[in-house]
């Protein structure tokens, strides 16, 4: 079994930051270590020259599409343009056609990640008011968790039954992972707002429509059940300062009740809808710039848990819709990590919490087996970045099967140029190897 050394990296794992070397063999780490490599070097070696290496991105968020709405974004494009990004484990969603709400339909998707999938995949299942029992059936080895929308949004599979969350919340065998927003909330809202407007409702309304409120209500009732039924909860893609004051700084292992902030969360504003529109409607809305402060103090505080895309392409022609025909979503895997990396850039997260809330925590918490750290015995899933690389993103250089990226016309001056999964070399300065195929993400429960 051949070796592949990649030296004079700097290294940046579990919160330390120097320069270092990783050994790998076959599809796993074999050594790594800090400083100069000083063993027997083998035939195949990356000078990394200095560029940024980390664990490749576990995204526990994405939606890639498939099946059903293939002509939006699937499972192979999406994996293509993830791994460009830098991520080479994504954990996908169950709001596609039909949904994955049964065990013989989420058996199909895990056929179609084994044949088109060029990184690591797992699939949720998806809850409803009448699917207790497949929920049951889950294999918590092979299942990230239960998706639960508490707030509707594409693909409509809102649980609203308080019988039903009651009984997902005590009987899963896997996390709770849940969409908050109060239905009822929304409602009133786009109903004043529809008496003042009529059907020209202003993409800037979307935050007050899908407000901070509904976010709260109905993110403090989860946490309430869940509490009440001792249940793992992980609450995605928070989007207010209000919600983080619901959940603990404790370290993660010491935590059933956890959450997830998205990219485009801490990238954007309410501001931003001037220039962006629907290009960053996504639910929930993107809030204001105290929230945006907020979360990402979170980020350095322990508040926030997890940090991660919520990829939800669509067709520009569905975006370039008015207000009330736009769907909510819009791609992200591709950029996520450059952006964030832009934010260190400014001084608004560090190197160590990015590599800690997008590569270790989401291992640590979904329990994932050998991935999310560099380690000797783990899977060899890495990442170099050129940290002085400028570019701009423009509609040449979008990987996303839709075309078109809410970054557009953004310059970044980072840029992912290698990422290795499961040992192999499947992106490398713009090329990737689109044969290849990642494996199904295991969990240690």
């Amino acid at each position: 079994m051949e070796n592949l050394l990649i030296e004079n990296a700097f290294v940046v794992n579990e919160h330390r930051a120097t320069n270092g070397w990783v050994m790998i063999r076959g599809e796993r780490i074999a050594e790594c270590g800090y400083g100069s490599f000083a063993g027997d070097r083998p035939q195949r070696v990356i000078d990394a020259g200095q560029k940024l290496l980390i664990p490749g991105l576990i995204d526990d968020q994405a939606h890639f599409r498939e099946p059903g709405l293939t002509h939006k974004a699937d499972i192979h494009s999406e994996s293509i343009a993830s791994v460009a990004g830098g991520i080479t484990s994504y954990m996908e969603m169950p709001n596609t056609i039909p949904q994955t709400t049964t065990i013989e339909l989420w058996e199909r998707k895990n056929e179609l990640g084994a044949s088109h999938s060029v990184a690591n995949y797992a699939f949720y299942l998806g809850a409803t008011n009448d699917n207790l029992p497949e929920i049951r059936k889950i294999d918590p080895k092979r299942v990230p968790g239960v998706k639960l929308f508490m707030g509707s949004s594409t693909g409509n599979m809102l649980v609203d039954r308080e019988e039903t969350l009651s009984a997902i919340f005590a009987e899963s065998p896997v996390l709770v992972a849940a969409h908050c927003e109060e239905e009822s909330i929304i409602r009133r809202n786009l109903a004043y707002y529809k008496h003042l407007y009529g059907e020209k409702i202003d993409p800037e309304l979307h935050p007050l429509i899908r407000s901070a409120e509904a976010c709260y209500v109905s993110t403090a009732k989860a946490v309430q059940l869940a509490a009440k039924y001792e249940a793992h909860l992980h609450v995605l893609h928070l989007s207010t300062s209000r919600e983080l004051e619901l959940f603990s700084p404790a370290a993660l292992g010491e935590k059933k009740i956890t959450n997830e902030v998205c990219v485009h969360h801490l990238w954007f504003n309410d501001s931003d809808y001037r220039r962006k529109g629907n290009f960053i409607k996504w639910n929930p809305a993107v809030k204001t710039e105290e929230d945006r402060q907020a979360l990402l103090q979170g980020i350095e505080r322990g508040t926030v848990d997890v940090v991660a895309t919520d990829h939800a392409p669509h067709t520009l022609q569905e975006k370039l819709r008015p207000y009330l025909e736009c769907p909510s979503g819009g791609p992200l895997v591709q950029h996520s990590l450059t952006a964030m990396l832009e934010l260190y850039k400014r001084g608004e997260v560090t190197l160590s919490h990015i590599v800690e809330k997008m590569c270790h925590a989401p291992a640590l918490r979904y329990r994932i087996r050998d991935r999310g750290f560099i380690r000797p015995g783990y899977f060899a899933d890495l990442v170099l970045v050129d940290t002085s690389c400028r570019w701009e993103v423009e509609t040449p250089n979008i990987l996303y099967k839709c075309g078109w990226s809410p970054f557009e016309g953004e310059s970044f001056t980072t840029q992912v140029t290698h990422t290795f999964i499961n040992g192999r070399l499947v992106y490398a300065d713009g090329k990737i190897d689109t044969g290849f195929r990642g494996q199904a993400l295991r969990f240690d429960r």
